[in-house]
């Protein structure tokens, strides 16, 4: 292996296919089949053996399902009989939810803020207003509501809307004081305009200001009660266009609540007053109460409180009627938190939010407004929750929240994707979480229970794991495109609490939120999970039945390449490697811990940041702390921030990396078997073998590679600090010139004096190796070091035309930054440029560990079987396999040393790796070994069920036909596929030149493999396997915050996620066949349902009582009587909702069908229900006329002065 030459390797793929090659030039590169000179034979044979399967056809983005609290929530609305409820958000989206499993999410094309939504009763239809000044209305009859008609206004801006039940006319306020009526049928404008000037008084010297309020009487339909911002309500007659009366309230008015019998109605204020008005004295309210005021002494007014921003007056047949109300509190308690007061009677309730309150809503029994309301609960919408408040028991209790709505509680930080796992896995998760559930809700239904939902035909098992800024994390059942939270994992009990005062001392890596999750790592056959932290520490968990009482083993891993631990080999075998090793002291090894910390006092070292529990820990049946890794500070320098990740319970390890270098450890003895520094992991491999990958061109790959891979060249304005609480995940670095990361700091941000400097022909010659490495390389570099004699050798040793490859590689990670200096940003600043056009170099090198893998496969060329490995991917886009040598029986396991030991094998692609893949030779995805399952706390735990069950994956079968694998190594630039064990690189897809990839996962589909990847402008796309041909390439989504580039990931059968908002979790899917049957797997909306009917109102009080039946708003809001508005006034938008939703369901004649089926369906629909109310009329009439012949009968022979 000694002086193998790539470079002639490389020239070959050149020469077998110039635009597959690794030097292509195009902008995606084009995968292709190559033939390496010399081992044409070994790399043929398998590409003509393989048939793929997957073709474009087999792929399509559609989004499938969102998952979470609506972002930003302003607007909330319910249909009583549908039982569906609408929330709007600031981002103009829509979010409908009924029964379980119902959950629809619209957006507006425009993005404008919905104000006000509005359902159209049982009518499958909703009406949303936007912050733009247009009316939208939406058909709510198919699963994925679509818009069928737009009203933009473009001289008035819309404030508040009304719609009567079963009224085909809205009434819309305006900022102005107007009033306009819309057809909803049409969407047209009525020439019908209630004018502010007319509705006033003229004696009235001041504008009334917006309407704030519209609605009719309950007693009659043809009286409009509108109400101004200036307190001004007028009582408007629609029939005789004039105001019937006109009261006035020298305070602000906020809202208006009828009582159902239309004689009283209740107005809330801005001094946090209720005023109670009687339509027969208009001059004064009746009543006026200021429910959370002072009474004061010397019987004057109630001293003034916040605003009442909401009230709703609900009467009860049985009872006192409800008056519930939000806001109103006193100003002498400005802690208080928001709350929603309730009362009843004589009783006031006030219920206390954790979150100020948006809107709320009265749910009743009737949708008649003149009937007895009995309500029976209060939908209450928080800025970050959703609570529904049961009123039929004293004392209020909330019903059980159904939906995943708590997505948020503590802000998301990573996110995993499991599908197609095992089927056992969810019912066990339950089981462990159900004994964590609150007591106290109430015990009855949750009354938001429309539409209706199958499982449709896609019934595999999905797990979603989300982890949070506080520690906590949480596993989903994410089945049949529903969330379900099945069990919550707290990772910071492991640890001490940190008293007061010592967060600065014990987590200086980290400002807040030290137990945030970084990573995770789940193993669903062996249920071994593992977590990393943002404090440098790693936790591996096993499933257990039992509860435990144990202490949590611990270790500490001093990651760092300290000068005396190095074993290099001889100068004469391997350069530079005596040169890394004989650095002195003060300049460490190149792969060591850069970031100096001047320290007040004694220096840090060998001390972890957080303190594992030393006690015995009662432990629940669930997931249990087998051991727990800390990385220590070394000489004053915090640990750097994991990168990397892998657990593998067939070989009892668990890897993991950072900027720094490798930690593998047995977790099944409980020993590190290997701490070393990234460079130390080449062995005595020749370094020359990476030579023909100098000189490069450092835009073409990643250095120091955290999770968000070089987003710093797209958004180099976020340069705020991210905050590890990930609040919205957007946050970033305070330093001006650099992009936070993760957090893992890089060598810019040393506060002291020791920095790294190059020697100046070292650095002219990296000029030349990147291309772009100029002159500011000497802003960033301190000059006040003393160079070790090692470091100028090295730089002369080199031989002509030999680039100093491994000063060239740690240029390829850095970035410019101008000194830091400040405390601040001594943890902060680790970010790095991307762009060519940026030029400078680090102050120290790193090469970050970006991707792990263990598997069964050929270390060596001359390997004739597989044996176990470690597969190591760097932020310069080497990969370096490593050997694990384990104890031959299962016996011997927990007694003999694992050996790890580098291979010799180095592998190289542009930009980081991301991710590794085993084939077989028939092109099969090979499963990493794993351990069966078994509890570790067992009560029946004897000698026979003590033993280790491992399934190996080892393919045999591909071991008589061709004694060969394939490895699949993706990077954030490129795609290769390697034959083992001859390490002949067959194929090199070129991804992306201008940009970078932020994930890449190889899936499973259609019983065949793909790679998915996610690109950071926006694209996703898959290649084929082993053969990587472009099978999809769709533009879907730009990544406009790190949010998005943290939480994307890929899982099998065409499914996918992100974290849409900080609150939000969007799945999608690539799938086409997914797509197809889509529609069977969204829930329905809309569900017939009968109209209750109005009760009896009796003939005398019919005759008498005013009745809103005889008002034909038709005949008075047409056109043939009122007109048509201005055209200029508003303009009127067709939109493309049924056709949208047919095509949805079905294309050519099946959807022809479909809108006829759906057109006999609503006939049909109007002709039952007009025979039901001709039945009921015909019964009623009956009822009637044998009530006066039984009158007539009474009465029919007394004199009248009998009566």
């Amino acid at each position: 292996m000694k002086k193998f030459n790539f470079r002639k390797v490389l020239d070959g793929l050149t020469a077998a296919s110039p635009v597959g090659s690794s030097s292509g030039g195009s902008g995606s590169g084009a995968g292709g089949s190559v033939h390496p000179g010399g081992t044409a034979g070994a790399a043929g044979t398998p590409r003509e053996e393989i048939q793929e399967t997957l073709t474009s056809d087999y792929f399509q983005i559609c989004k499938t399902v969102r998952h979470g609290f609506p972002y930003l929530p302003t607007a909330l609305a319910f249909d009583p009989v549908q039982k569906i409820l609408a929330i709007g958000t600031r981002t103009g989206a829509i979010r409908i939810l009924g029964r379980p499993g119902v959950d629809c999410y619209c957006q507006h094309e425009s993005g404008a803020a919905v104000l006000q939504l509005q359902f159209l009763i049982n009518e499958g239809a909703l009406v949303s207003a936007c912050a733009d000044d247009a009316l939208h209305l939406w058909n709510l009859r198919q699963k994925r509501p679509a818009i069928l008609h737009s009203l933009k206004f473009n001289r008035e801006r819309i404030t508040y809307c009304h719609l009567p039940f079963q009224s085909k006319w809205l009434y819309v306020g305006t900022e102005r004081g107007n009033t306009h009526i819309v057809n909803i049928e049409s969407f047209i404008l009525s020439g019908y305009v209630i004018m502010w000037n007319k509705a006033i008084e003229l004696s009235t010297k001041t504008h009334p200001g917006p309407v704030v309020h519209l609605s009719d009487s309950p007693r009659d339909e043809g009286k409009l009660l509108i109400g101004y911002e200036n307190g001004t309500i007028v009582f408007w007659d629609l029939r005789s266009k004039r105001a019937d009366l006109r009261a006035y309230y020298d305070e602000a008015i906020h809202s208006v609540a009828w009582h159902h019998e239309g004689k009283q109605f209740m107005c809330s204020h801005s001094d946090g007053s209720l005023t109670l008005w009687n339509l027969k004295s208009p001059n004064r309210p009746f009543q006026t109460t200021i429910p959370h005021g002072k009474v004061q002494r010397d019987g004057k007014k109630p001293e003034s409180c916040k605003p009442i921003l909401k009230v709703e007056y609900k009467t009860c047949k049985n009872s006192e009627p409800f008056v519930i109300f939000s806001g109103g509190l006193s100003y002498d308690k400005p802690c208080r938190r928001p709350s929603l007061t309730i009362m009843h009677g004589k009783a006031i309730t006030v219920l206390e939010m954790d979150h100020p309150i948006v809107d709320f809503l009265t749910l009743c029994e009737t949708p008649y407004p003149n009937e007895f309301q009995e309500p029976y609960a209060v939908v209450v919408l928080l800025e970050k929750d959703l609570i529904v408040v049961d009123l039929t028991q004293s004392n209020f209790p909330i019903f059980e929240n159904p939906y995943p709505i708590d997505i948020h509680e503590s802000p998301v930080t990573c996110t995993e994707y499991f599908a197609d796992c095992p089927p056992d896995l969810i019912p066990v998760l339950y089981s462990v979480g159900a004994k964590h559930k609150k007591q106290g809700y109430s015990n009855k239904e949750w009354p938001i229970s429309g539409g209706a939902w199958n499982l449709g035909a896609q019934t595999y098992p999905e797990i979603i794991i989300t982890g949070h800024a506080d520690g906590s994390v949480k596993f989903w059942d994410a089945s049949a495109i529903t969330l379900q939270m099945l069990y919550k994992l707290k990772t910071s009990k492991v640890f001490e609490k940190q008293k007061v005062g010592e967060g600065k001392a014990t987590a200086e890596i980290v400002e807040e939120d030290p137990f945030a999750v970084q990573m995770m790592y789940w193993c669903p056959e062996s249920r071994i999970f593992c977590v990393a932290g943002v404090s440098a520490y790693v936790i591996v968990y096993r499933f257990s039945k039992h509860e435990v009482n144990t202490e949590i083993a611990s270790l500490e891993v001093r990651l760092q390449c300290e000068v005396e631990d190095i074993i290099t080999p001889e100068p004469e075998t391997n350069p530079p490697f005596p040169d890394a090793s004989s650095q002195p002291p003060s300049l460490k090894s190149l792969s060591g811990s850069t970031n100096t910390v001047a320290c007040e006092g004694t220096m840090k070292d060998s001390i972890p940041c957080l303190s594992v529990k030393a006690r015995p820990v009662r432990m629940p049946p669930g997931y249990q702390a087998d051991l727990v890794i800390q990385l220590v500070w070394v000489d004053g320098e915090p640990p750097q921030q994991i990168t990397s990740l892998a657990v593998n319970s067939a070989y009892g390890l668990v890897a993991f990396g950072n900027c720094n270098g490798l930690a593998v450890v047995d977790f099944m003895q409980k020993t590190v078997l290997l701490s070393m520094g990234t460079l130390d992991l080449y062995g005595s491999s020749d370094p020359y073998q990476r030579q023909p990958r100098s000189p490069r061109k450092s835009r073409q790959f990643a250095a120091d590679n955290f999770c968000m891979r070089g987003l710093s060249n797209f958004y180099p304005d976020l340069t705020k600090r991210i905050r590890t609480s990930y609040q919205s995940l957007t946050e970033l670095s305070d330093s001006p010139v650099s992009l936070e990361l993760e957090r893992c700091k890089s060598p810019t941000s040393v506060k002291g004096s020791r920095k790294l400097s190059l020697p100046t022909d070292l650095k002219t010659d990296l000029d030349h190796v990147n291309g772009h490495c100029t002159s500011p390389t000497s802003q960033s570099c301190s000059s006040g070091k003393r160079l070790s004699s090692a470091d100028v050798s090295r730089a002369n040793r080199r031989g002509p035309g030999r680039p100093p490859f491994r000063k060239a590689q740690s240029a390829a990670c850095m970035e410019i930054s101008l000194p830091v200096t400040t405390e601040e940003n001594r943890e902060n600043s680790f970010s790095r440029s991307r762009s060519s056009s940026v030029s400078s170099i680090d102050r120290d090198s790193k090469e970050a560990i970006t991707a792990l893998y263990f598997m069964e496969s050929f270390a060596r060329k001359n390997d004739s079987a597989v044996s176990s490995c470690l597969w190591v991917g760097t932020g310069l886009g080497m990969v370096i396999i490593l050997s694990l040598n384990l104890p031959a029986s299962d016996d011997l396991r927990q007694s003999e040393p694992v050996m790890v030991s580098p291979s010799g094998t180095v592998l190289t692609l542009k930009g980081a790796v991301l991710t590794f893949a085993c084939l077989d030779c028939m092109g099969t995805l090979i499963h990493q070994p794993y351990e069966v399952w078994r509890d570790p706390h067992s009560a029946d735990d004897g000698d026979k069920t003590r033993k280790r069950k491992l399934v190996m994956h080892s393919p045999s079968s591909s071991q008589d036909m061709g004694d060969h694998q394939f490895a699949v190594i993706c990077s954030e630039k490129q795609a290769k596929v390697f034959s083992l064990p001859s390490q002949t690189c067959l194929y090199v897809h070129n991804i992306t030149e201008t940009s970078f990839l932020l994930r890449a996962d190889v899936v499973t589909l259609c019983n065949s493999v793909c790679l998915a990847c996610f690109c950071a402008n926006g694209h996703i796309m898959t290649l084929s396997l082993p053969s990587l041909r472009p099978l999809l390439d769709i533009n879907y989504l730009p990544v406009t915050d790190m949010r998005i580039a943290r939480t994307f990931c890929f899982t099998n059968e065409g499914q996918a996620l992100y974290l849409s908002s900080p609150t939000e979790i969007q799945r999608l899917t690539y799938s086409q066949e997914m797509c197809d049957n889509l529609q069977d797997m969204l829930g329905d909306l809309f569900t017939p349902v009968e109209t209750p009917e109005a009760q009896n109102r009796g003939f005398l009080k019919g005759l008498f009582g005013g009745s809103g039946q005889a008002f034909d708003r038709e005949e008075l809001f047409g056109e043939a009587t009122a007109g048509k508005a201005s055209r200029s006034l508003a303009q009127h938008i067709p939109g493309s909702g049924g056709i949208e939703g047919v095509r949805g369901a079905a294309g050519g004649v099946i959807g022809d069908l479909t809108r006829a089926r759906i057109a006999l369906d609503e006939r049909g629909q109007k002709l039952g229900e007009l025979d039901e109310r001709t039945a009921s009329m015909m019964a009623s009439a009956e009822a009637f006329s044998k009530h006066a012949h039984e009158v007539m009968l009474k009465y029919k022979d007394k004199k009248w002065y009998q009566f």
